[in-house]
């Protein structure tokens, strides 16, 4: 505590009292002595994240059903998030709505900082998301290529070559299988395909709807090994998923759903030690 004089003003300020060098001026600012990286440069700011995809405080409905009530979340450039809830607490329900399928009735959905709220979910999809629906929602009578080539097809005249070796590199199984109709394969198969023809798009934003159901599983962790590699090319992902733990094992961050509210949302290292979190959704 400062001690006024009396008169309440604040005194002056203390003289300098430094020994000057000769010439009398004031000594220079004393050298940075900080350790520099290799090359002695001084080292650079950390990178901004950068939001790429924000539902503001959106509102949905199903005729006149309110599912999802004033949600709000962000996914950041090249971050892995994953979307955690019991059944019919609207996880689908919010990938529909960033992706068009449903609209809300309140509320925003801005993609790259601009407000596709009312824009039809071809024009979504140009504009850089994918999904891989739950279930797979494959075309069981066209073949696995056809299938992949479905993914692309708002790329017309674009080669595809360096796709399909992508996707091929990623499932070399789907290779093998580009001749088969897609109905005849196993679930393990069908997941691979509805992976790889969602990132036949370029996506930079892939919305995952409970990719690990109906696998066994050896194939849960293959797949998630998969969704890691796809994440760590740049692809930034929103994955809605049943098994919390291996989620949140590669997530950045999470949030959970109750009944179409957030009630739960941080890194994802934190929500596995959340006591509340593990009794509710992780068995424990």
């Amino acid at each position: 505590m400062t001690l006024l004089p009396p008169g309440g003003t604040t005194p002056p300020n203390p003289p300098d009292n430094r020994v000057l060098p000769p010439g009398g001026t004031t000594p220079p600012n004393p050298p940075d002595n900080r350790v520099l990286p290799p090359g002695g440069n001084t080292p650079p700011n950390l990178p901004q994240h950068r939001v790429l995809l924000n539902l503001d405080h959106a509102t949905t409905y199903y005729g006149q059903m309110r599912i999802l009530e004033g949600i709000s979340l962000h996914v950041d450039e090249g971050e892995l998030v994953c979307l955690l809830g019991g059944n019919a607490s609207g996880k689908s329900t919010t990938l529909k709505t960033i992706l068009g399928i449903v609209r809300p009735r309140s509320g925003r959905v801005l993609l790259n900082g601009q407000d596709v709220t009312q824009w039809p979910v071809p024009k979504r999809i140009a504009a850089g998301i994918a999904i891989v629906p739950e279930n797979r929602r494959l075309f069981g009578q066209l073949t696995v290529r056809e299938n992949l080539e479905l993914g692309a097809v708002l790329r017309k005249g674009e080669s595809l070559a360096e796709d399909f070796d992508r996707v091929h590199e990623l499932f070399p199984r789907l290779l093998e299988r580009r001749s088969q109709l897609a109905g005849t394969l196993s679930g393990g198969e069908q997941q691979m395909v509805a992976m790889g023809r969602a990132l036949m798009s370029h996506p930079r934003l892939l919305l995952m709807d409970e990719p690990s159901m109906g696998l066994s599983p050896a194939l849960v962790l293959q797949n998630f090994q998969i969704i890691k590699t796809i994440h760590a090319s740049g692809v930034a992902v929103l994955m809605v998923e049943q098994n919390a733990t291996m989620a949140l094992s590669i997530a950045d961050r999470g949030y959970v759903l109750s009944t179409g509210e957030i009630v739960l949302e941080g890194p994802a290292g934190e929500l596995l030690r959340d006591e509340e979190l593990k009794r509710a959704y992780l068995g424990r």
